[in-house]
């Protein structure tokens, strides 16, 4: 194995050379005096000259954020050095927005010239005048609010892209879309899925050379992965490289599927195979390639979708293709035969780290198996890797970076495995921040266990019934019956115990330097800069400034509702501003939240020297626990318990839990329990995102899932013991599989 070191930063005063003095911001480009900052004439003028050229040289215009990791690299580090460790405490609120929306908001808005675009839930556009903190526009896809049983994590968007006067989005239901930046009308738009399929966008575009690069999500149903990539100009596929070959008696779309195919057994393609490729790619133009992070298999349990084993190319994977023809170059897989839904689509950077005495571009990357990677970015070359997060599935990497399995880490035995981490990772989405002056990249993290168990004596109606009918196969892999029975590893953390941890890591020693650990396990994507401070907002609603060297905290802002989204900074006429855009919601986000009332999704825009007014704070809500009770037996509980299993947990969660952005159902009022047939059966509720089940679920079932929602709601009310609670379930739910 090579030795890494650092090589030298580009120092600032460097890049000041090319900038303006004082604030780090080269020249914009020239707008006529005729038109006012903020007008159409302006984002025009402004956004068109967002070419190639101002892609590839974004370090030499700092004080804007033209791409979704700042700058090619995707370190989401910022040269500006205005707000710094000494002037923090003067921070301020320059500014908010109110986006009226209750749903998560993970988005990167990017910035040029005062002017701002970023995404919101169902795919919604927005363009803001960054100096009165306004909005210039706002296009809705239309995306159908039903839409959301084919997903699996939330109805988020994590950003745009901008290119020569147009901004483009992916939306839920798998379009591309082109949007006039100055306006915010449609040039164009393509469906990039099957739309009878469950595949839906949630990622942002990448913009390669005039091609705008597209994956999307969906391989906790039935998905083929695949990378599209599209003429900016026009919309017309430019191609499209799959992440896991196909039917190998229909022929393959590109040669190294072949070679591919040989990794996996069975009739992996009826169901798809996975892979879906949700969250990064990276460009480096310098090579003129794509990197491509590869999720998780369909379904999670290799065992099911490739009996006879083997790796599953690309499953779990860092894939490099050609940019202009999306032909494969080389493989690098994080996870072999992955089983666990370890996907490597978390974020991709580039770097420049010294080899022996001399620089070398590498790629990184902290996917959710827990280890931390970096390798060569020319050759996908292994160099280092250690573990970030706490684990018990593999005890280390070897010679090649190939993950060192523990024994009956597959959970194939019909026993509950406790597994870290778990299927949420050790990292996951958030992205993270590499900061050349300290030389460590920070890391949002995550310790947490999953349950995992392949049960074969459990019937496949249950197992249907788990699935919901929606297409989902990733509950072949969880545990559907609820009592405790032996375990891989009794001295793991019990399920719940999960905090989150943000850390430096120096990805040269392969070493922690410092974390802090959080309450929650979910808290937001992190921006370094050359003040020496790392920004980040967190489940408890605290958006907070750290010192890079130590992790101390020097300054905080109550942002009112736990935020998951990364913050970004730039200049507007000379002056540095830093945006976070806070909305709590996605993935664990629906079930689950570390504040006691959620706000409505909300632009924060600061400054030093800010003064203006926070939104206000709204109280607690009163939760009671419904006074109706029900006669049902415990075969219908059971039954009820099934259904809900299969048509309900994956958004509202435990019924009797907390609740997130998706209310918890036993704490719901008699009012709604009188209404349940109309929202379930009629949806009632459809424009808030709650879709109908008249086509999943008869009026009987709704019955049952009503009578077992108030069992769950007695049990709070007299204060059952949850191993009570647990042993009454699993025989409701034996009784329901015979019956």
């Amino acid at each position: 194995m090579h030795v890494l070191r650092v090589a030298n930063p580009i120092p600032f005063s460097v890049l000041a050379c090319l900038a303006l003095a004082g604030c780090g911001q080269g020249p914009a480009p020239a707008t006529p005096e005729s038109a006012p900052k903020g007008s159409p004439a302006h984002i025009r003028e402004v956004t068109a000259a967002v070419d190639d050229a101002a892609l590839r040289n974004a370090d030499a215009r700092p004080g804007d954020w033209l791409t979704y990791g700042r700058n090619y690299r995707e370190d989401r580090y910022s040269p500006l050095d205005g707000i710094h460790r000494e002037n923090v405490g003067e921070l301020g609120l320059a500014w908010t927005l109110d986006l009226g929306t209750k749903r998560g908001i993970q988005t990167t808005p990017l910035v040029v010239d005062g002017i701002m675009f970023l995404t919101g839930p169902w795919s919604v556009v927005y363009a803001v005048d960054v100096r009165k903190g306004t909005l210039i526009w706002q296009y809705d896809p239309g995306v159908y609010r039903g839409v959301g049983t084919r997903l699996c994590c939330g109805v988020s968007n994590r950003g745009p892209a901008l290119y020569k006067g147009a901004v483009f989005v992916g939306t839920l239901d798998g379009r591309l879309i082109s949007i006039d930046a100055a306006d915010g009308t449609p040039n164009w738009e393509v469906m990039t899925v099957d739309p009878e399929g469950y595949q839906s966008i949630t990622g942002a575009p990448r913009i390669a050379n005039g091609l705008v690069l597209i994956g999307n999500g969906g391989a906790e149903f039935t998905a083929r992965g695949y990378v599209s990539a599209y003429h900016a100009d026009t919309g017309e596929l430019a191609w499209r490289f799959y992440t896991v070959p196909g039917n190998p008696h229909d022929g393959f779309e590109h040669p190294d599927l072949k070679h591919a195919a040989a990794t996996w057994t069975g009739s992996w393609w009826e169901l798809g195979g996975g892979g879906t490729a949700w969250d990064s790619i990276a460009y480096d133009p310098d090579l003129d390639r794509v990197y491509i992070g590869v999720g998780n298999g369909t379904p999670w349990n290799r065992l099911r979708r490739s009996p006879e084993g083997g790796d599953n190319l690309y499953l779990s994977s860092i894939v490099a293709v050609d940019a202009g023809t999306g032909e494969y170059l080389w493989h690098f897989q994080t996870t072999p035969g992955d089983t666990w839904d370890y996907t490597a689509t978390q974020h991709i950077m580039r770097a420049d780290l010294g080899v022996e005495g001399d620089a070398e571009s590498v790629i990184m990357q902290a996917p959710k198996n827990g280890f931390f990677y970096v390798l060569d970015g020319e050759t996908g070359a292994f160099r280092s890797g250690a573990a970030f997060a706490y684990m018990n599935w593999a005890t280390g990497l070897d010679a090649n970076g190939r993950p060192i399995e523990r024994e009956g880490a597959r959970y194939e035995d019909g026993r509950k495995h406790r597994i870290a981490p778990s299927p949420h990772g050790g990292h996951n989405w958030q992205p993270m921040s590499y900061n050349p002056e300290t030389g460590w990249v920070y890391i949002p993290a995550v310790e947490q266990i999953g349950s995992l168990r392949y049960d074969r004596d459990v019937p496949d109606r249950s197992r249907r019934r788990v699935n919901g009918g929606n297409g989902a196969t990733n509950a072949n892999n969880l545990s559907l019956y609820v009592e405790e029975v032996p375990e891989l590893d009794p001295r793991a953390p019990k399920p719940g115990q999960a905090y989150g941890r943000l850390i430096a890591w120096d990805p040269v020693a392969q070493k922690l330097k410092w974390e802090v650990r959080h309450p929650h396990f979910y808290n937001g994507g992190l921006l370094s800069t050359a003040g020496g401070l790392l920004f980040q907002g967190d489940a408890e609603g605290a958006f907070k400034v750290r010192d890079t060297r130590t992790g101390d905290a020097l300054w905080e802002f109550d942002v009112r509702s736990g935020a998951i989204a990364p913050p970004v900074t730039y200049l507007v006429d000379g002056e540095q501003y830093v945006t976070i855009v806070v909305g709590w919601g996605g993935g664990p986000g629906k079930r689950t939240k570390g504040v006691e009332r959620l706000h409505p999704g909300t632009i924060y825009t600061f400054k030093l020297g800010g003064d203006a007014q926070s939104p206000e704070k709204l109280p607690p809500l009163e939760r009671a626990v419904v006074a109706l009770t029900t006669d049902a037996t415990q075969l219908e509980i059971g039954m009820g318990y099934n259904l809900y299993m299969g048509h309900c947990v994956h958004c509202h969660g435990s019924a009797g839990g907390g609740g997130g952005e998706i209310p918890a159902l036993a704490w719901s009022s008699e009012g709604m329990y009188g209404l349940l047939h109309e929202i379930v059966l009629d949806g009632l509720l459809l424009p808030e995102g709650m879709p109908s089940f008249d086509d999943k679920l008869t009026p009987l079932e709704v019955d049952l899932i009503k009578a077992y929602l108030l069992h769950v709601a007695e049990g709070i009310r007299a204060g059952t013991p949850s191993e009570e609670s647990r042993r009454f379930l699993a025989d409701a739910q034996r009784l329901a599989d015979k019956a």
